[in-house]
């Protein structure tokens, strides 16, 4: 079987690759010119450039190839401005969905790696209750907002091209950078969070992402949606606790803020950050994304259809990432 996988230097993308591999497939990753191919040494893999600006030069990419599976995982999750997640995520999917169905290739199946962020701030009344897929997105973000485009856009197609959605909640694991911040934070004596009011969060470590990643492209019928988490639902002091115990719970002060300072760090942090070009952390999407009180999510679908467990809870999950990132001298 031959698989493409779209961002396959990114974070998820790698690991794809990874298991690609291990499975025995003809694996393309398929790439930028500028990206970093430093998780993709292995001499088994297939590069393939593509430039998801334009319909056209990827058609010519493709042109050729006869994938049996296309995992698109290439996508943005910050960016200067709220057009540009429109321009990548979303019609970044459309050109890439166009230039295979202008080839004519055979595929299998397309598997779509979009996100809880789609629906926004919902369900936020005490006690939480799971988002369902019968809910309706109601998307806070820029970057929810193109995901959620990409996949209505999926769903404009028809019976002719076979997908499958996944949305994954807050991804973690080694190479992820966004939340080695707070363990890096924590190692240099401070844990910041904000808000008073309960927060449920939800976690799935990557390889739990790859797993369905895999089930998906036999399993489950075409056009599904699916959450994914580990199952269990966690509070917002519990992950910077791990770190702490794993990083030898070394001193540390914690300072809980009230939104409102939030919103002044991250409205400041997006304007400086527009006037020297720099994508920053610390953004107006950012605050959306902390100050939600409720990331609790069903996985139930997933593993009635997909045949999906996950393997990793928050504890083993961060003690491996942290392993890691001793490892590789990142902490």
């Amino acid at each position: 079987m031959k698989i493409l996988i779209t961002g396959a230097s990114g974070f998820i993308g790698s690991f794809i690759v990874e298991e690609a591999l291990r499975r025995g497939f003809e694996t393309w990753a398929g790439v930028r010119g500028s990206s970093s191919r430093s998780y993709l040494g292995d001499p088994r893999i297939h590069f393939i450039e593509l430039d998801f600006s334009s319909e056209d030069r990827l058609a010519q990419a493709l042109d050729g190839h006869n994938f049996d599976y296309v995992v698109h995982a290439a996508g943005v999750t910050k960016c200067l401005t709220a057009s540009d997640f429109m321009k990548v995520n979303y019609q970044g999917t459309v050109n890439l969905v166009n230039a295979i169905l202008k080839t004519k290739m055979s595929m299998r199946r397309f598997i779509y790696l979009s996100s809880l962020s789609v629906f926004g701030a919902i369900r936020e009344e005490q006690p939480y209750q799971e988002i369902t897929e019968h809910d309706t997105p109601r998307p806070n973000t820029a970057y929810g907002k193109s995901k959620l485009k990409a996949e209505q856009f999926l769903d404009s197609i028809g019976n002719e091209f076979n997908y499958i959605v996944l949305r994954p909640t807050g991804v973690y694991g080694p190479r992820e950078k966004d939340y080695f911040l707070m363990a890096k934070s924590i190692k240099q004596h401070v844990d910041f969070s904000v808000g008073f009011q309960r927060q449920d969060i939800t976690f799935v470590y990557v390889q739990d992402v790859v797993q369905a990643v895999f089930l998906a492209l036999d399993h489950g019928m075409s056009g599904r949606k699916y959450f994914l988490s580990d199952g269990n639902v966690y509070q917002s002091s519990t992950f910077s606790d791990y770190l702490h115990e794993e990083l030898g719970k070394p001193w540390w002060i914690r300072v809980k803020a009230p939104i409102w300072v939030l919103r002044l760090v991250t409205f400041f942090g997006e304007h400086i950050g527009r006037m020297r070009h720099t994508i920053t952390a610390l953004n107006n999407d950012k605050f959306n994304i902390l100050k939600q009180r409720n990331w609790r999510c069903d996985i139930e679908p997933a593993c009635d259809e997909l045949g999906y467990h996950p393997h990793y809870d928050l504890r083993k999950g961060v003690t491996e990432s942290v392993a890691w990132y001793k490892e590789n001298h990142w902490l």
